[in-house]
């Protein structure tokens, strides 16, 4: 074996002996309720499984532009009226199109206006190809992005809905397409994402950093031992349950349903191709992408109790969008489109019918919002601009002549129902 094997498999055995000698303490009677917990889940979700009546979606796939093949779907009204739009949903980093299970049946059932939906799974998870570890980069993932509205929405106003990795992806094909944004993008909802970790100006490092050890030891075993660590995986599944609780949501008493979906999206893909991911996603920086999304309605929403992607870097996202909606969810983790589905949906029903009001007289460049009783004042403004220029300046990345942000944390419109 050579160094770099055993190297890796010293560091693996100390950290799987670690968390067996922890867990070896009092957890055996953990583990059997936890597993009991499941069968039980296991089978009431087997007594209703199927899609929800009304958002049976047409099966198909797109190939992309180096061949991979991406499954996708696409969701007519459930009415079958005549659509206004079409609504892309882009799914995060380890999960696939079933993230959207709550806001699929209440999206197509909207009226007024009726919406068109896509859906897809990301490359080399869900349904979707394999695909080689070199291409497994965000920049790609904008390319399939591109693809796949190039196949399923060719004409039309759009509206990007994207969760964590799928922000990422929307930013990379505004960074490859600005002319998208500006001629078709209506509307943009960024959910629990981030810009880049940009550790250079203080803010936290997200979970899934390429500098993490566990991520780094995982993916390096994963290389030199796949079916050691997919044989370890199904071992400790039901711990692995309880992770997934812990840092996919925020409320402690989150229904086990919902950390089961997630726990069975995770399980579905395979280890090896969710660590060809990790480089990219401590490498991702598209700041500079963001004020491309100005011409658009768009909503920046996460959870304060995110584990996976600490909310600041969402504060930062809407410092970049002078004209974004800043939406806050106290307590929420990384699954907030699970774990509080009602208020995810109003919020999009807020974007969507902010979108159809521009796109209705074919204005899709963005307005200036109305002041009102929020509203930073012109000192506080320069203020907030001279500290967000400050922090910028220490990554490098200062662009002259930049509009001052608002305070951060609070929304620059007005609240709508």
């Amino acid at each position: 074996m050579s160094r770099r094997g055993w190297t890796v498999a010293g560091i693996a055995g100390g950290v799987v002996g670690a968390a067996g000698a922890a867990a070896g303490v009092g957890v055996a009677a953990q583990r059997r309720k936890i597993a009991a917990t499941r069968r039980s889940l296991a089978t009431e979700m087997s007594a209703h499984t199927g899609t929800p009546p009304g958002t049976v979606g047409e099966e198909m796939s797109v190939t992309a532009d180096d061949g991979v093949r991406i499954a996708c779907e696409v969701v007519a009204p459930a009415d079958g009226s005549e659509p206004a739009l079409t609504v892309v949903l882009v799914h995060g980093f380890a999960l696939d199109r079933r993230t959207w299970q709550e806001q699929r049946p209440h999206l197509a059932g909207l009226t007024g206006p009726a919406v068109r939906m896509v859906l897809y799974d990301q490359r080399s998870h869900g349904r979707s190809e394999r695909a080689p570890a070199e291409s497994c980069t965000i920049d790609q993932l904008g390319r399939d992005l591109d693809a796949v509205i190039r196949a399923l929405a060719p004409e039309g106003p759009l509206v990007l809905v994207s969760h964590s990795m799928g922000g990422m992806t929307v930013m990379a094909l505004a960074e490859q397409h600005p002319e998208l944004f500006h001629d078709r993008v209506a509307g943009v909802a960024l959910v629990s994402t981030s810009a880049g970790e940009m550790a250079s100006s203080g803010l936290p490092g997200t979970f899934l950093s390429r500098r993490n050890p566990i991520i780094r030891t995982l993916g390096g075993l994963a290389a030199w031992q796949p079916g050691l660590v997919e044989t370890g995986r199904r071992a400790l599944g039901d711990i692995i349950w309880v992770f997934t609780k812990r840092f996919a949501y925020g409320d402690r008493q989150v229904d086990p349903r919902m950390v089961d979906l997630v726990d069975t999206m995770i399980d579905s893909n395979a280890v090896g191709a969710l660590t060809d991911f990790v480089d990219t996603l401590g490498t991702h920086d598209r700041l500079a992408a963001l004020p491309g999304l100005s011409g658009c309605e768009v909503l920046v929403l996460a959870g304060d109790g995110d584990r996976i992607i600490p909310w600041r870097h969402s504060e930062v996202i809407a410092e970049a969008v002078p004209t974004a909606r800043l939406v806050r969810l106290p307590g929420v983790g990384h699954m907030p489109m699970l774990e509080q589905p009602e208020v995810v949906d109003a919020e999009l029903d807020a974007l969507i019918a902010r979108t159809t009001e521009r796109t209705a007289g074919g204005e899709l460049r963005a307005k200036r919002p109305p002041q009102h009783s929020g509203a930073v004042d012109e000192e506080q403004a320069a203020a907030a601009g001279g500290a967000l220029q400050g922090l910028l300046r220490s990554a490098g990345r200062v662009r002259r002549g930049g509009r001052a942000p608002a305070r951060a944390g609070r929304s620059r419109r007005k609240d709508r129902p």
